[in-house]
């Protein structure tokens, strides 16, 4: 009997008893030498707040509890549904980053698993019945992810080669990690660049290579963060300089009515059915990109840049398709 299993099967014993149990008697039920015994009892107590006591009269070990209440301890001891519960959502993370934290993941699920095979409980189509399907993913690699959310957490710097996509170079740089973020099915780490002397916001995948160093990390508050990245549209940080009005036909409004392009955004409804969106946005990139998800179904009414923008983008695509794919 493993460690595991013989902090579970004390659980039981201990649960299951009204009176204390011998510590031989708990020795012979686990398998177990007294030294081994002793151990797991402190950890018990250390690790999951198991208020194990030793009843000097009576010789033996019992929940300090109530009489009538049952004994549980938070993080371990759970109900079927909540242990169905947390394989789907390691499920979900299996699912939004591949090989990321595998090993870390794979013990808690495998911790999980035991607890339900040992309650004659059902997980075997798990990963049939959760299904999530990322789109567009980029992945980073898992080692540069452990390396930056160690960072991160110890609150030190590391060095990273970074490779940007618009100039297509590759430049070392020292970052100090301020906070990693999952959007649309990406990973992103906000970091004070050492380089440039300010914060910056990269892509995971970028990052082909990251080492540890000792150095602390620049300090910045979670205010100071929060405070650069503003209430920029999407994944670009800054303050709001624009304010976009959109205007979706009635069919399309049945749809974009219910979503929220952003925290700060407002919407009114016309007489005949249009739905207006304003939506605040620093840098008009990612904004760009969803407006023209919605080709016809949409219309910017300003700024009049946003528009042009908008516009200058679907006539260039128009010429292409014209053009049978020869346009600039």
């Amino acid at each position: 009997m493993d460690r595991f299993n013989r902090i579970y099967a004390l659980h039981r014993i201990l649960s299951g008893h009204r009176f204390p149990v011998s510590g031989r008697k708990l020795q012979e039920e686990l398998g177990c030498s007294r030294p081994t015994l002793a151990r797991i009892i402190e950890e018990m107590r250390d690790f999951l707040g198991a208020p194990i006591v030793y009843d000097r009269a009576r010789h033996g070990y019992h929940y300090d509890i109530a009489e009538g209440q049952v004994q549980e301890i938070p993080g371990l001891w759970f109900s079927p549904e909540e242990l169905h519960t947390l394989l789907a959502i390691q499920q979900l993370l299996s699912a939004i980053q591949p090989g990321l934290l595998e090993n870390e993941l794979g013990l808690f699920r495998q911790r999980i698993q035991a607890i339900l095979q040992h309650e004659r409980l059902n997980c075997a189509d798990i990963e049939q019945r959760v299904v999530l399907r990322p789109s567009s993913t980029r992945r980073p690699p898992p080692d540069n992810f452990r390396t930056l959310a160690g960072a991160l957490l110890a609150r030190r710097r590391v060095a990273v080669d970074y490779h940007g996509r618009d100039n297509d170079n590759r430049a070392e740089r020292e970052l100090s990690p301020q906070r990693l973020i999952h959007y649309r099915d990406n990973w992103y780490l906000d970091a004070w660049c050492h380089r440039s002397d300010e914060p910056r916001r990269f892509a995971l995948d970028r990052l082909l290579d990251s080492r540890p160093l000792p150095t602390s990390a620049h300090p910045m508050t979670l205010d100071e963060l929060d405070a650069w990245t503003g209430d920029g549209y999407g994944i670009f940080a800054g303050p709001i300089r624009h304010w976009a009005e959109l205007r979706f036909t009635p069919e399309r409004a049945r749809w974009v009515a219910d979503e929220a392009w952003h925290d700060r955004q407002e919407s009114s409804w016309d007489p005949d059915g249009h739905y207006r969106l304003r939506v605040p946005y620093a840098d008009p990139t990612e904004l760009v990109l969803d407006i023209l998800r919605y080709g016809p179904d949409v219309e910017v009414m300003g700024p009049p840049e946003l528009r042009a923008e908008v516009a200058r983008r679907l006539e260039v695509a128009l010429a292409r398709y014209r053009s049978g794919g020869d346009a600039p």
